[in-house]
């Protein structure tokens, strides 16, 4: 899995010298847009606040952390991280409700996303990682447009994407983006959360 990964990668700098991204980056946090979506799905360095109606004392803002958990009065952890925000707010309303409260009333605010990306590496004007939005996704040929677009040596037709499942299982698919361009295709295909966007050098 890691040499295919390592492969595209050294594959990229044939591209005109082209730039990789920092691999240790340190995360920034991603400020929120208002009305996040209550079927947004809470992720580690998630930053949140949740509040109970009426209840000052058991308000608290708490960091999702790498276990998925927070940590909040009374109740001690919980593990929030991989629910959406309703999920979450139903979870700890039950918690509350079983030992220590009558009819709770819950909210979670979202106050900052942890910074999700995918690399886009190759023969395009800016390669790096290029910001995931939080809820609409990302299509490939948004992020190659976020990445400067192909430049001169891109080859369009055998844009690859690298894909690791949550079963360790590393996928690549091969897509024709000519044709998307030309509109003879309609598969823009909608890329997932730490995808790896490989545009090779065409071949004169």
């Amino acid at each position: 899995m890691k040499n295919k990964i390592t492969v595209l990668l050294t594959l990229a700098l044939a591209c005109g010298g082209a730039r990789l991204p920092a691999q240790n980056a340190a995360p920034a946090p991603v400020p929120v847009a208002a009305g996040v979506s209550a079927d947004y799905i809470l992720q580690p360095s998630d930053v949140i606040v949740v509040q109970v109606f009426q209840e000052d004392n058991l308000r608290r803002e708490a960091r999702v952390t790498q276990e998925n958990t927070i940590t909040l009065p009374l109740i001690e952890k919980v593990t929030v991280g991989g629910l959406s925000v309703r999920q979450a707010e139903e979870l700890i309303t039950e918690l509350y409700k079983k030992d220590y409260l009558v009819n709770p009333q819950v909210t979670i605010l979202v106050v900052s996303y942890s910074q999700r990306t995918v690399s886009v590496i190759g023969c395009v004007n800016s390669p790096g990682p290029v910001l995931f939005p939080q809820e609409k996704g990302l299509t490939l040929m948004e992020a190659i447009a976020r990445a400067g677009g192909l430049n001169r040596l891109g080859d369009k037709k055998n844009v690859r994407i690298t894909r690791i499942g949550n079963d360790g299982k590393t996928e690549v698919f091969v897509v024709n983006i000519e044709k998307i361009m030309r509109g003879t295709a309609q598969d823009n295909m909608q890329l997932q959360l730490n995808d790896i966007v490989y545009v090779p050098e065409i071949f004169l």
